[in-house]
């Protein structure tokens, strides 16, 4: 009998250190008990400091005014802002009573708020009043009418978030107790959004027994204590802030600063400098950004000794230049998805630059990863390409009220289907070689042309659109469309998609190319050749007709 001697393209994070059976409030309770004096949350935009200690009775107080208003275990409450601090408060708030909190990205114009509050039923909607060029109490006001699950909303800033924190004020702490006792570690405690093949995004739904451990496993790697200090430019609606950030943080006690609402690279930078942070987060084009600074060493960055990079591919030459010029010798490569609470594989703070540059690193503690051959689900062996799958405490629930969609990435045996091309090498480091989605990742947001594709089929003009990704040195990748007009149309251009696109779109969704053709390529089946369209793309590119 021939025995195949190939190592399967299987590998599962062995660890000495437990998973964490807590709710996220009682995780938090240990930590203040522990910590009360060290800085918690640093806000440099608005110059809040909160220690431990603050910053539970911060959140116990929010926790008082949500049961004031009514919210009950399991009411979805959303939280519409920027990176602030009382983001932070609402989200360790809505995990101490129970509820669902309901991430909305900032960059949402009208019809997708709609569509999020509706479909996860949101009760509450707690919002920032605008940020930017975003008017978000209009937006809110405009679609309120067609929500009829929302009952009320709380705009920071505003009276009504200064009445939520009088009733928390008011509030009995004894019901809190008696709350917090009913909750169970696999309660649903967050729903993120993520791009839809569909056209609509589907909400993944998360448990504390998730995030939690997802957070605290990112922070175990990377050596947290109550020492580190941890920048965080990054999105708190997406989980590298919530997660990766926050509840690396809480659970070891280190302390979150915000550097400001939104992405600066010099914001970031200060913070750094003016809090002697050890840690900073980001993905490739944010390091890009702070390393191109007119006066980037000016900044004493000293006290930086690590920090994540995710999100994209992270070129050779902006990792060597993060570890040699900003000091982060032990920076970490994170690979996961919103569905699997999100980290699966990491780079050590060990691992060579080689490593750090060509795989996403080896997979996490207590958490199993597989590479199969797409069609028959069977492991490959180790350096053969195939989907990677991801199984353990960190995939998700499901999607929210979608069992249908939940059963095509979750199979039977609880296997999460990536639906991303990865290669295991023989020592279990995995490579990332491209995606049997289209999903397009630009500067770490994850795109599906799909959604983009059924809004331009709304436009008069136009006959078909394809969306895909085209290489771009500061995004990863950049979108492009390739659209057929109707007879006697006037060609689409660049400027006049944009404008046909803002307002009902997110910015980042937008298009940046246009290229206007006859036919596109197709097989013999009829399916649309993408592959080929993006070989096309580039050879336009390079030769400078885009």
């Amino acid at each position: 009998m021939s025995v195949n001697a190939a190592l399967p393209s299987y590998a599962s994070g062995t660890s000495t250190t437990p998973l964490l059976g807590d709710t996220i409030g009682a995780d938090l309770a240990r930590t203040v008990a522990a910590h009360p004096d060290r800085d918690a949350l640093v806000d440099r935009a608005s110059g809040l400091r909160l220690t431990y200690r603050r910053f539970g009775e911060e959140v116990e107080r929010v926790a008082l005014g949500l049961l004031g208003l009514g919210v009950a275990k399991g009411d979805r409450v959303g939280v519409w802002a920027p990176n602030r601090s009382e983001w932070v408060l609402v989200q360790y708030a809505t995990a101490r009573i129970g509820a669902v909190l309901v991430n909305i990205n900032p960059a949402y114009r009208t019809h997708e708020l709609e569509y999020v509050l509706n479909q996860a039923g949101v009760r509450l909607l707690i919002a920032a009043p605008s940020f930017k060029t975003s008017d978000y109490a209009a937006m809110i006001e405009e679609v309120r009418g067609r929500c009829p699950g929302l009952r009320e909303v709380v705009l920071f800033d505003g009276p009504a978030w200064e009445a939520l924190l009088a009733a928390g004020d008011a509030g009995d702490p004894e019901r809190l107790v008696r709350v917090e006792a009913a909750l169970s570690p696999d309660d649903p405690v967050n729903i993120q959004y993520t791009s839809g093949t569909t056209g609509f995004p589907k909400g993944a739904t998360l448990s504390h027994h998730n995030i939690l451990n997802n957070g605290f496993s990112v922070g175990e790697l990377l050596g947290y204590t109550e020492v580190d200090r941890i920048v965080l430019p990054v999105p708190f609606y997406h989980c590298f802030g919530m997660v990766m950030g926050n509840l690396a943080a809480t659970s070891h006690g280190a302390c979150m600063v915000i550097p400001g609402p939104g992405f600066d690279p010099a914001a970031a930078l200060e913070a750094v400098q003016a809090e002697r942070c050890t840690s900073l987060y980001g993905v490739p084009a944010m390091f890009i950004a702070e390393l191109a600074l007119p006066d980037f060493d000016s900044y004493d960055l000293s006290s930086l000794r690590t920090g994540i990079m995710a999100g994209s591919p992270c070129p050779v030459e902006v990792m060597r230049q993060v570890i040699d010029r900003m000091g982060m010798r032990e920076v970490s490569i994170c690979y996961g998805m919103t569905e699997t609470s999100p980290v699966s594989t990491q780079t050590r703070v060990d691992d060579s630059v080689e490593r750090r540059v060509s795989t996403v690193g080896r997979v996490g503690p207590h958490l199993e990863v597989k590479v199969v051959d797409p069609d028959s689900g069977i492991t490959v062996a180790r350096g053969t390409p195939g989907e990677l799958c991801t199984r353990g405490y960190s995939v998700m629930l499901g999607y929210w009220d979608q069992p249908d969609r939940t059963a095509e990435v979750i199979d039977a045996a609880r296997w999460m289907h990536t639906g991303d091309l990865a290669v295991m090498d023989e020592d279990g480091y995995v490579s990332i070689t491209g995606r049997i989605k289209d999903m397009v990742i630009r500067g770490g947001e994850n795109i599906y042309p799909r959604e983009i594709e059924e809004l331009l089929y709304t436009h008069p003009d136009l006959l078909d659109a394809q969306v895909i990704g085209v290489p771009d040195q500061r995004y990863g990748e950049e979108l492009m469309v390739w659209v057929r007009m109707r007879g006697g149309a006037v060609p689409l251009t660049a400027e006049a998609l944009r404008s046909f696109c803002e307002g009902r779109i997110a910015h980042f969704k937008i298009p940046r190319y246009v290229h206007v053709v006859d036919e596109f390529p197709m097989t013999v089946t009829g399916k649309v050749r993408k592959v080929r369209m993006r070989e096309e793309a580039v050879r336009l590119m390079r030769d400078g007709l885009l």
